[in-house]
């Protein structure tokens, strides 16, 4: 089963812990859940994929969405924790010009807070 598992906000910082495969409905459970938060007044994400260890072409083309929808209001999509095929995945697809990706959340956090 794919689902989200935590949402924390740290100094202004939407956290998002996944759990399971990175599918269609995994990422519609995420475009929702980020679209609720802008419309709350928060711009940077960082998605910990720790328990995720693959992204499908359609989670990733969701991820692109929610990418484009916060480059719009000069906000960020980040991630951590990443599988080393999903980094990789990530790399080829040219996700990584446009998000950043980091070892853990306190290595985001001290970048992004």
């Amino acid at each position: 089963m794919s689902n989200i598992t935590n949402k924390t906000i740290k100094d202004g910082v939407v956290i998002i812990s996944t759990e399971g495969y990175f599918n269609k409905d995994l990422g519609e459970a995420l475009k929702e859940l980020t679209d609720d938060e802008i419309k709350n007044g928060h711009k940077n994400f960082l998605i910990n994929l720790e328990n995720s260890k693959i992204v499908n072409s359609i989670g990733a083309s969701i991820l692109i969405e929610i990418i484009e929808d916060l480059q719009g209001l000069d906000g960020s999509l980040n991630f951590c924790n990443l599988a080393p095929i999903i980094a990789k995945t990530f790399k080829i697809m040219g996700l990584t010009k446009y998000c950043e990706t980091f070892e853990n959340e306190e290595a985001a956090l001290e970048k992004l807070a």
